[in-house]
């Protein structure tokens, strides 16, 4: 799949320049701070410098995203040989399985609880310059007085404690757009910005649009075969995309640039009377067209610095201080007061705002729980969850009993560290192929530092199910990352014939060759529960195999 994520792609050689010199003047300009302003335009130079395009809490963010938040790549060229980082990369990572119901037939709810959200962002776009002059008794028509265009809002982000779900955001934020100038040299009010605030574990990412990517699954199904899944289209399916790196010919991509639907430099014009027809003929109007298109020029390069989002999205593990900026307002244009000069008295234009940026983001919640609990559905993960913590799960004698996560916390009493559980859904053998209810939370128990696999001692062969949940979460490897307890539950249920003792032992030989703990109980009546406290709270306060 080549799908663009821009709208409008103007392709212009990047130019920086000295803000401080082609900054217009401030209201009520003479005509000679005019021409001071206009010239400086006209004698602006290239100025070679380090393109920084993060804020710098979005840079700190930046640097200390989890290594799960990343995904490969292929990058395609790099500059000099192109003025961005071409790369791409599956359409997978840019599109959630929730969001494509129509094919999902393991689509569930619980609750109010949400840990994915799509939402479309809008900043606000410019408010246009004013063409207008001033009157008085004396008389009809005075030098030029038109206001300049109000910025358009931004949107902002800001993670904070006290939320555990994303259920609470709307579809769409919308930043309102800046004012148009006005008479007497009367700016334009600025745009309200808009703030979402998500809770702390929250990670955004820049995505596709959710009914666009429907829409291509829908065509390019049938074209790959019955068998094939959604999952599949997805791997296959690439997105292009262009990158930039922390300065201006770094080969290595960090952010992906966005772009505007504006006007490009020296367009934009707003006339009244006289149309644009007349201006283009004019030379004087030629002449300072070229000066403010310099002008044009230094709001455009202004964008491409400030129109950037973190590849592998922003991670707000912890609160955060500041809102952060996600989509920056479009400026405001340039009323008819700043085009008063000694050749041209009455300047009947003025320049529109700039356009605002609409983009997509998914929001995923991953929970920062010190443990997750880990099992096939069944196993009687909630029945502990419940023996041991305040959390309350639904308990039942049916498969996928547990629906969404659930977070509990464990207080080993006075004096001693409380610690908490995430219970996930039950995992099923092939989850990862969209069996069950797949692999979708698995994002709660990513940041655990331990996990604790819960397996039921009466089923036919439990050591089975324990190696199709280490398969499912990753592998062996991928186990090893974490300190690691295994539950063998229901322990009660004919424990005293020969055939469930070995089938713990074969599981206790297979945990003593990885340096695992473990432990059978009996979560229904209560036997080894306070043993199982002590053992998931040395797997939880662990820093290494223990």
């Amino acid at each position: 799949m080549r799908a663009a994520f821009r709208s409008s792609v103007v392709r212009l050689d990047l130019r920086f320049f000295s803000q401080e010199s082609l900054k217009a003047p401030d209201n009520a300009p003479r005509a000679a701070a005019n021409e001071q302003w206009l010239d400086h335009l006209k004698k602006s130079k290239r100025d070679p410098r380090i393109a920084s395009n993060l804020s710098e809490s979005r840079e700190e963010l930046t640097d200390d995203t989890h290594q799960s938040n990343e995904f490969p790549i292929n990058i395609l060229s790099i500059p000099p040989e192109t003025h961005y980082i071409n790369v791409e990369s599956s359409l997978a990572n840019f599109t959630s399985m929730k969001y494509l119901g129509t094919f999902n037939k393991h689509k569930h709810r619980q609750g109010n609880f949400a840990d994915v959200r799509i939402i479309k962002c809008r900043s606000g776009g410019g408010g246009d310059g004013a063409v207008s002059f001033f009157r008085d008794a004396g008389r009809s028509i005075g030098p030029p007085d038109g206001g300049d265009g109000g910025d358009g809002g931004s949107i902002y982000v800001q993670a904070v404690e006290g939320l555990n779900s994303l259920s609470k955001l709307r579809t769409t934020y919308i930043a309102e757009d800046g004012s148009n100038g006005g008479a007497d040299q009367l700016d334009g009010a600025r745009g309200k910005d808009m703030l979402i605030t998500v809770p702390v574990g929250t990670v955004i990412r820049w995505c596709m649009d959710p009914k666009s990517t429907r829409d291509f699954i829908q065509k390019q199904r049938p074209s790959s075969g019955n068998g094939s899944s959604v999952r599949s289209v997805l791997h296959k399916s690439m997105v292009k995309l262009q990158c930039r790196g922390r300065f201006e010919l770094d080969p290595i991509p960090r952010c992906i640039q966005l772009f505007r639907n504006s006007y490009r430099p020296g367009e934009g014009w707003i006339f009244k009377g006289k149309d644009e027809v007349y201006h283009n003929d004019k030379e004087w109007f030629i002449d300072l067209n070229k000066k403010v298109e310099s002008y044009d020029m230094s709001l455009y390069d202004t964008e491409l610095e400030e129109d950037t989002f973190p590849l592998f999205g922003l991670d707000l593990g912890k609160p955060t201080k500041k809102p952060i900026c996600l989509l920056k307002g479009g400026k405001g244009g340039l009323g008819n007061m700043h085009f008063l000069t000694n050749l041209i008295r009455n300047p009947r234009f003025a320049k529109s705002g700039r356009a605002g940026l609409e983009q997509y983001f998914m929001l995923e919640l991953k929970s920062i729980a010190d443990l997750g609990l880990v099992g096939l559905p069944n196993a009687g993960k909630s029945t502990i969850l419940n023996r041991i913590s305040n959390a309350r799960p639904r308990i039942g004698h049916w498969e996928f009993t547990t629906l969404t996560p659930t977070i509990g916390t464990i207080d080993l009493g006075l004096g001693e560290a409380c610690f908490t559980v995430a219970d996930i859904p039950g995992i099923v053998k092939d989850a990862s192929n969209d069996k069950g209810l797949g692999l979708e939370f698995l994002r709660h128990i990513e940041r655990s530092r331990g996990w604790v696999f819960v397996i039921s001692i009466a089923n036919d062969d439990p050591m089975a199910d324990l190696q199709t949940l280490i398969n499912e979460l990753g592998g062996i490897e991928k186990a090893k990352s974490k300190n690691v307890l295994v539950v063998c539950n229901k322990a009660d249920i004919d424990f005293d014939k020969e055939h469930p003792i070995n089938k713990f032992n074969e599981i206790a030989e297979f945990c003593k060759e990885h340096s695992w703990d473990i432990l059978p109980m009996s979560a229904l009546k209560g036997e080894n529960v306070d043993i199982l406290v002590k053992k998931m709270a040395k797997c939880a306060q662990a820093t290494g195999h223990f």
